[in-house]
């Protein structure tokens, strides 16, 4: 064998399961989560006893464990002997409209059916019959619910099938990062929801301490690690709102670099260095699923960033800030471009804010020897790989509907 093929097969001094410092490993018991797992037990009783409960919308930022719980949750049920109750867990990056949720529950509880081409309305109309047939009562669990394209139709088919269903019912679990992610339904839509609502708070310093404790003695081997550079990950991570993903992946990360350095220990420089690419991939993956219009805010702050304007940019070492009413310039004119009706000034406010509060972009209202008065904006990441984040994740979709990609200028 090749000594470089031989090379990835030999036994790692650092790694002991490197699946264990994965975001999407599933712990047997999720610390610090026991009320938050409680609540989302006691929210669909009912609903597992066959009754028509209230809806369960989770809230909370990246990385407090929102999913893991939900997912916790679900496979204990799983477990009970009886149950009146069939649940569908449904990522909705992946099934992001109506059409591909309802076919999703379709493919979970009636398989034979799934590949046979049906309409939307001949899928609903499947599901309803399959439930009345003993009562039974659906809960549909949509992580990351705000990504439906088409949310509104999507929650208010699920809501109103409840007024259709003679016996038995569909209950709605909704995940988000958005506590605002219902301000995307209409009137009509949220008349209809009966929920409760469930907020998670970020992890403290000390609990992050613990859970990086805790997944260190079970993916690295013995003495890799020592306690003081373990307290250096939970501080960069306690720093960043709590967020117990970016905790692992710069866990993981300093890992990987100190095994590609040939070393046997991980130390406070393996750490730093990792938590600058650790944080990079993060945002890079909130940026890939923003709402499409936050997207394209995003990506018209790039440009402007990149090739300029038609404005005076204002530099402040190597800081680089952009007038606010020129990025919205910018991003009604891509809007238009992708045949998109361009939302109004308010909206364009709040996907501002929004970006800012996702760490994307900083802002600052503009003081003396500016005339008038206005936001200035200036990206948190390089402006290049925003730019091809954002064209991998949007402008490939639309390219192969036909679309034409926005002009780089």
């Amino acid at each position: 064998m090749d000594e470089k093929f031989a090379e990835l097969f030999k036994e790692s001094k650092i790694f002991a399961d490197r699946e264990v410092l994965s975001p999407h490993y599933m712990p047997q018991n999720l610390l610090f989560r026991d009320k938050q797992i409680d609540d989302i037990i006691k929210a669909l009783t009912p609903s597992l006893k066959g009754e028509r409960g209230r809806n369960l919308f989770v809230y909370g930022k990246a990385g407090t464990g929102k999913t893991s719980c939900v997912r916790h949750v679900i496979e204990e049920v799983k477990k009970l002997p009886v149950i009146k109750a069939r649940i569908s867990y449904i990522n909705c990056r992946i099934y992001n409209s109506r059409y591909r949720v309802l076919s999703k529950i379709v493919s979970d509880h009636l398989p034979f059916l799934a590949k046979r081409g049906y309409g939307l309305v001949e899928i609903y109309e499947k599901i309803i019959n399959w439930i009345e047939e003993d009562g039974k009562v659906l809960i549909v669990v949509l992580d990351e619910i705000d990504m439906v394209k088409d949310l509104d139709d999507l929650v208010y088919t699920l809501t109103r099938a409840n007024s259709d269903i003679r016996s038995g019912g569909i209950t709605i679990v909704g995940v988000s990062n958005r506590i605002d992610f219902k301000e995307l339904l209409d009137s009509r839509t949220l008349s209809t929801l009966y929920e409760r609502e469930l907020a998670f708070p970020p992890y403290n310093s000390n609990e992050l301490a613990a859970i990086i404790k805790d997944r260190a003695e079970k993916g690295f081997k013995s003495g890799v690690i020592a306690q003081e550079v373990l307290g250096l990950v939970a501080a960069i991570s306690a720093k960043e709102s709590g967020d117990a993903r970016l905790a692992l992946k710069v866990l993981s990360r300093a890992g990987e670099i100190a095994e590609e350095h040939g070393k046997s220990r991980i130390g406070d420089d393996e750490v730093n260095e990792a938590q600058k690419d650790a944080e990079e991939q993060v945002a890079y993956d909130v940026i890939s699923t923003l709402p499409e219009h936050q997207k394209l805010v995003l990506y018209s702050i790039a440009l402007l960033s990149l090739q300029g304007s038609r404005y005076k940019k204002l530099t402040d070492g190597n800081d680089m800030y952009i007038f606010s009413g020129e990025v919205y310039n910018k991003y009604s004119r891509i809007s238009n471009t992708l045949s998109r009706e361009p939302k109004s000034s308010r909206w364009y406010r709040k996907y501002i804010s929004d970006l800012e509060m996702q760490g994307l972009i900083d802002t600052y209202e503009s003081g003396k020897g500016i005339r008038g008065h206005t936001k200035l904006i200036k990206l948190a990441y390089p402006a290049d790989k925003i730019k091809e984040t954002i064209e991998k994740s949007m402008f490939a979709e639309s390219e192969a509907k036909g679309e034409a990609k926005p002009a780089a200028t």
